[in-house]
Order: C-alpha cells, then sequence, then structure tokens
C-alpha cells in the first residue's frame, strides 16, 4: 500500500472551505488553528491554509474532448468507492465541472472520472480504476 500524500493548497475563506471537505466531502477534520485545518482526505492529509488574497487561475486543456482544469488534484478510489461519493455529491447539488463518466470502455485503463472545484476554486478529480492494476496503463 503506498504511504498517504500530504498537501497543503490555498484557501481565501476557512469557514467556508472547511464547510465544504466537512460536509460535502466528509473528510474528517483533524489538528487546525486559525489559519489552517488538516482534513484526512480518503486516507492522505490535505491541509487548508489561509491566503486571504487568493485567487484561483482557472485554465483548461482539452482531454478526450473535456475541457479538464489544470492544476487539479484528488484521489484515486476503489469503484465502488467513486460510485458512492458520485451519487452523494449529485445529490448534494455539487456543480462539475466535468460529469463522472467512462474513460477507455473495455481497453487498458478504464476508468470512472470526475472534476469540480472547491468554494476557493483549486480543482478536484476523484478517479477509480476498473481493474486497479491499470492505473498506469499505456
Amino acid at each position: 500500500m503506498p504511504s498517504p500524500f500530504h498537501l497543503a493548497i490555498p484557501v481565501d475563506n476557512l469557514e467556508l472551505c472547511s464547510d465544504f471537505y466537512s460536509n460535502i466531502l466528509e473528510c474528517k477534520a483533524g489538528r487546525s488553528s486559525d489559519h489552517w485545518i488538516d482534513y484526512n482526505m480518503f486516507g492522505h492529509q490535505l491541509v487548508l491554509h489561509v491566503d486571504p488574497s487568493h485567487q484561483s487561475k482557472k485554465h483548461h486543456n482539452e482531454v478526450d474532448g473535456k475541457s479538464v482544469p489544470v492544476p487539479h488534484f484528488g484521489v484515486v478510489l476503489e469503484w465502488e468507492i467513486f460510485n458512492e461519493l458520485a451519487e452523494k455529491l449529485i445529490l448534494k447539488g455539487v456543480e462539475f465541472a466535468i460529469k463522472p463518466y467512462l474513460r477507455f470502455k473495455g481497453l487498458p485503463g478504464e476508468q470512472m472520472t470526475m472534476f469540480f472545484y472547491d468554494p476557493a476554486g483549486n480543482a478536484l478529480e476523484f478517479k477509480s480504476f476498473k481493474n486497479k492494476d491499470q492505473i498506469f496503463a499505456t
């Protein structure tokens, strides 16, 4: 099993973003201060750091005819967990940059993926591979 990643990202409003990660993504909060908060994001450490002047820069690259936000981050999930998360996000009214969809059907690297933004404009991608041994398939 790989080691968890640690990622620190800027947010302009800690309260608003904390609500998103706690209640929309259902990540468990850990240590915090007035300027940052740790989250358990599917076993990985995500830290929201306040940057009052943070402004997201929305850039996109075309991939498979879709406009993919760059940069982005997220987690590769088990197939069932991905589908459960996608359903929860839909029910909670999350606006997707790219709605959940299947890529490479029947091919090496078959995967589900979805993209959306947090309230600070950080782009997130969650994905799942039908066969997790094909994460790096070409």
